[in-house]
């Protein structure tokens, strides 16, 4: 009997050591149902009537996947009506066009021209015309996507000092949706002006996503995901590559003690590596020692997701208002009111613990004393 317990110990031992099998175990535990105990308790003819509403749900998750083929074929359609416009904000940014006095009229909420003076307006004028006159004009708005990157924080996340230069010659990013006999997907495209840094004209990366239930469980599908994305080969120029950098180290011979200097190259953090994503082949390890590698690529290929979402999703569409700060002080009064009722709701539980200090220093019985007696 002792020898049986001991030999269960060294077998939990092992485990617990595992990570592999701790996962595992994990996996078992999370895939028992919590509303496996209530389909026990119910008479037979009741479980069937629950199959037969499953049914029904599993058939109501296939026409939620239709309708979300559909939103992505109507955003589709719609991103062919937006592109005029793109197009045009492209050519006022890179300067190739300079927008028309009437295109660039704005009512500012800051200011309103109807209730000023004449004579203010004119000499307002005179003002424009001498700064207009000694000021040097820049081409275009120049650092557009680059001021863009700095602003939104899960940009400037991945932004390294030395990516600034390049940014500084990219003139517009576009969405392309995925055509209507392809599977569904949307491709980022970065387009840059020639540069000293790469020969490429555009670098894209594609992400794949999936609109349809999983077969073994369908209640699990929320709508579209993306499920792998693809970068794209930049042809740098030599010397210019930012995402790697070239070290010294010093090797020394084990018989003659004698030491020598080599160069090799080593990968570097820089944004450009979102064109070179984690694949899913290269996240799969099986040895131990990968385990918490396949965790951090795991947490890299979400993140990855989330910034093509957010490109897609955001800035694309929006990318002035980012450009200005409107938008960001938009998510930041956003983010400002999920805080605050979070915190009303940590301060409510330590009310509630305050509540429960206060019944035990007077001697009132809790709830759990009561059932105990």
């Amino acid at each position: 009997m002792d020898a049986d317990n001991e030999a269960k110990g060294k077998v939990s031992d092992q485990a617990m050591q595992n990570p592999q099998a701790l996962a595992a175990l994990q996996d078992k535990l999370d895939s028992v149902s919590p509303s496996a105990s209530i389909m026990d308790s119910l008479p037979k003819s009741v479980k069937r009537r629950v199959n037969a509403l499953k049914n029904l749900q599993v058939n109501s998750t296939h026409i939620e996947a239709k309708f979300y083929k559909e939103v992505h074929e109507l955003e589709r359609k719609y991103s062919a009506l937006y592109q005029p416009l793109f197009d045009k904000r492209r050519n006022f940014v890179s300067g190739e066009v300079e927008p028309t006095d009437e295109e660039c009229e704005w009512q500012s909420d800051h200011e309103d021209e109807a209730a000023l003076a004449e004579d203010l307006k004119k000499k307002a004028a005179i003002e424009e015309k001498t700064e207009d006159a000694n000021e040097e004009k820049p081409k275009g708005i120049p650092e557009f996507w680059l001021t863009i990157f700095r602003s939104v924080d899960m940009l400037s996340d991945m932004l390294q000092e030395h990516d600034e230069p390049i940014l500084k010659h990219l003139q517009d990013i576009k969405v392309i949706f995925s055509g209507p006999d392809q599977s569904m997907s949307f491709t980022l495209e970065f387009h840059f002006e020639p540069n000293e840094y790469f020969t490429n004209t555009v670098l894209t990366k594609v992400y794949k996503m999936k609109s349809e239930p999983d077969a073994d469980d369908p209640f699990s599908f929320e709508g579209p995901e993306i499920i792998d994305c693809e970068g794209c080969e930049i042809d740098w120029h030599k010397g210019k590559d930012v995402t790697v950098k070239t070290i010294k180290k010093k090797q020394k011979h084990k018989g003659r003690g004698t030491a020598r200097v080599i160069t090799k190259q080593v990968p570097n953090d820089s944004f450009f590596n979102f064109f070179n994503p984690i694949k899913d082949d290269q996240k799969r390890c099986v040895h131990l020692l990968c385990f918490q590698q396949d965790e951090d690529s795991e947490y890299t290929l979400a993140t990855d997701f989330e910034i093509g979402h957010f490109f897609r999703e955001r800035i694309v569409p929006r990318a002035v208002l980012y450009f200005t700060g409107e938008a960001l002080e938009d998510d930041e009064s956003f983010e400002e009111e999920e805080l605050d009722e979070g915190e009303e709701e940590d301060q409510d539980e330590e009310d509630d613990d305050d509540e429960e200090e206060g019944d035990s220093k007077t001697g009132d019985p809790q709830p759990a004393e009561c059932k105990q007696q």
